[in-house]
């Protein structure tokens, strides 16, 4: 099944320096039938403006995983940790019992990104943060994981989540196909980010997003040169 969620019905959040638009129902802000996918609650595609952004505030009990798409976010927070997230890094934070952060865009241009909770597999403990960059060589047609639940991709060089889930990139250009495998007894969320794609039969404009459950494996096909990113999920 592959339930496709067309960027334009996306629940959307704007202000005077953020466009974020919703590829889940946060809380009375999008439509009710995009639901959470098992551990999986938020994916906002999200644009910062120039010199803006949130200032200091706390989350607790969440996996989020940040994909810098263009232009770049400063992250800091109160357990020391500070850094400047560039194009095509990913910042992989469990927030444990509790953290405060900030992230902002400090840059004279914008900054675009996809920010993704899930929920953890166990509550409370100490907060966790960590980041690396994933240049597009390193990913151009073949899936390269971000940030992992599992022990073996954490080894081979993935961000730590406490999370039964793993964020996952693919650039692919014009033309090219490339099969994808679900997680045995998963499910996945798959967004194209600045390109068409075809997931199965179905036809994705730029930032549409697609629910794929019970499939064992999809081809995917690029119209446009476009980035895949991926959240697989197991026990969903």
């Amino acid at each position: 099944m592959i339930e496709h969620r067309p960027f334009h019905s996306l629940g959307a959040i704007r202000s005077d320096w953020l466009d974020a638009r919703l590829h889940f129902r946060v809380a009375e802000t999008g439509r009710a039938e995009h639901a959470p996918l098992g551990p999986l609650y938020v994916w906002n595609d999200d644009e910062f403006t120039p010199n803006s952004g949130f200032g200091l505030h706390a989350h607790r009990n969440v996996e989020i995983v940040t994909w810098v798409r263009s232009g770049a976010i400063t992250h800091e927070d109160d357990a020391g940790n500070r850094a400047r997230l560039v194009t095509d890094s990913v910042q992989a934070m469990s927030t444990g019992a509790t953290i405060h952060h900030a992230e902002r865009n400090d840059e004279d241009v914008s900054a675009r990104l996809f920010q993704i909770w899930l929920h953890p597999r166990k509550r409370g403990g100490a907060p966790r943060w960590a980041t690396r960059v994933c240049s597009r060589e390193c990913r151009e047609g073949r899936f390269v994981t971000l940030a992992s639940g599992d022990a073996d991709d954490v080894r081979a060089g993935a961000l730590p989540i406490d999370a039964d889930a793993r964020v996952r990139i693919a650039t692919l250009r014009e033309g090219s196909a490339i099969e994808f495998t679900l997680p045995v007894l998963g499910a996945a969320y798959l967004v194209a980010d600045h390109g068409r794609l075809d997931v199965g039969s179905i036809r994705l404009a730029p930032r549409d997003g697609v629910v794929i459950r019970d499939e064992k494996k999809v081809m995917l096909t690029a119209r446009d040169d476009t980035d895949v990113v991926v959240v697989e999920l197991w026990g969903a």
